[in-house]
């Protein structure tokens, strides 16, 4: 009975020593397992490479996107994951159609341009008007009593994209106020080869609603020119753009079930849906890749954590948002459960770390996880972090996490036709992949799930 007693407790001490053991030492052999095997090959930039150029762009409504969805589902299912399935989302379903910008005034010339998502069409005639251009709100504000039946173009040079995106958003409505017929925005971008970039824009039920396009910042900054020197300027502008009834999609969704925790998720992903200009490689097939590849790795390597890991491909992230609102809703009764939601939606280019949304305490553990990503150079956790699609979810309360990277260039193709897998390099993302995997891993594997930050009062 004493020796018994003796073992007991010489067992408890080392259950307690282990607890107490940093996260760092205990997952440090797993952690290097994981990057040598996501870095031993290029899959994830092959199977990007096949998803973007077998079914290009994939607009929410468009058959594409379903095809691809189709074909992801499958492959999944080939390599093994476990509960592979897509949840229904309705998305909504903006055709684009034919467009076309000219020049009329001071030379004839035809302008690179690419229609905001969600914008109406121009009369089947088109417009045609004289434009006036404003380098932001203030200045429009201050011409208005000119702005009346002219196009209005926007020509304001980019700082930050959060900053800047501001005239995509709500340029149309500020235009309409004092009585614009048409808004041209100069393309949200710091670097342009006169590649026009598309993006969402939104309109004021209070105020009418007018056409609104994207044009080169050489054709901006041209325009601009032009005012200056008092030529009159004089455009047409063509838009057959519309709104089909939505349509059904679906979030991808594949698992590796924990083996203790089943119930307990960490989640990660990225967006299947993107413009319908370009492959959508960058933004954001490359983050769906990642992840999904990530889960193969894991998988690959028999490492099966306590919890689950749940890979999403979140469908109609670009123009609505949806997915992440319908994953929300399908999973609202498990949210409590979510240990972690992380997202990959800045360009899988290499890797710095994570920005994390969440408490103190659980920061404090994602830094030491953070400590085992130093050999690759992607080990900097910081404060504020998560993405679009787990957005919804991390507003209930789960800590949330966005990938970091080295996006010097991200928006030099972001939603433009530029955004092709040869922007992509196969190490980066296979170092993405190995990131995205550690920390996917680890979190899931802890003994206890991450601590939340206490609920606002």
């Amino acid at each position: 009975m004493r020796l018994l007693s003796c073992a007991s407790a010489a067992l408890a001490l080392a259950a307690t020593s282990l607890s107490a053991q940093p996260v760092a030492d205990r997952y440090r052999a797993d952690a290097n397992r994981i990057i040598d095997a996501a870095l031993s090959d290029s899959v994830a930039w092959n199977r990007l490479a096949e998803m973007t150029e077998t079914y290009g762009a994939r607009f929410s409504g468009s058959p594409a996107l379903e095809r691809a969805i189709d074909w992801m589902l499958a492959k999944m299912k080939e390599d093994g994951l476990q509960n592979v399935r897509g949840e229904p989302v309705m998305v909504p379903a903006w055709v684009r159609g034919s467009e076309s910008a000219q020049l009329l005034l001071p030379r004839p010339t035809n302008l690179p341009m690419l229609g905001l998502g969600g914008s109406i069409a121009t009369p089947p005639g088109g417009i045609t008007a004289d434009v006036i251009v404003v380098s932001s709100f203030s200045d429009l504000t201050s011409k208005a009593a000119r702005a009346a039946g002219k196009i209005v173009l926007y020509d304001v040079p980019f700082t930050s994209y959060g900053e800047t995106v501001q005239y995509r958003g709500r340029g149309a409505i500020e235009a309409a106020k004092v009585g614009a017929v048409a808004a041209l925005v100069r393309s949200v971008t710091p670097y342009s080869m006169r590649t026009p970039h598309t993006g969402g824009m939104a309109y004021d039920s209070t105020v009418r609603r007018i056409p609104a396009a994207a044009i080169t910042v050489e054709d901006a900054q041209m325009i601009h020119r032009m005012q200056d020197r008092g030529e009159r300027v004089r455009v047409k502008l063509m838009m057959s753009a519309k709104y089909n009834p939505d349509s059904r999609s679906r979030n991808v969704v594949a698992e590796i079930v924990g083996s203790e925790k089943p119930d307990e998720i960490v989640v990660f992903g990225g967006h299947i849906d993107s413009w319908d200009v370009g492959r959508g490689a960058m933004d954001d097939g490359g983050g769906v890749v990642v992840a999904w590849e990530a889960l193969r790795v894991l998988q690959r390597l028999g490492l099966k954590p306590k919890r689950t890991i749940r890979v999403v491909g979140w469908t109609n992230e670009e123009n609505g948002g949806r997915g992440g609102q319908a994953y929300r809703d399908a999973h609202r009764a498990a949210v409590d459960k979510h240990v972690l939601a992380i997202e990959s939606d800045g360009g899988v280019f290499k890797p710095l770390g994570f920005g994390f949304t969440g408490s103190d305490s659980a920061f404090e553990i994602v830094k030491q996880i953070g400590t085992l990503l130093e050999r690759i150079g992607s080990g900097a956790i910081t404060r504020g972090g998560g993405g679009a699609d787990i957005g919804p979810i991390m507003a209930l309360g789960v800590p949330g996490m966005g990938l970091t990277v080295d996006g010097t260039r991200y928006f030099w193709y972001h939603h433009t036709d530029a955004d092709t897998i040869d922007k992509l390099d196969p190490r980066e993302m296979a170092l993405c992949v190995a990131t995205m995997a550690v920390m996917a891993f680890i979190v899931a594997d802890l003994p206890d799930p991450l601590p939340r930050a206490a609920p606002a009062r």
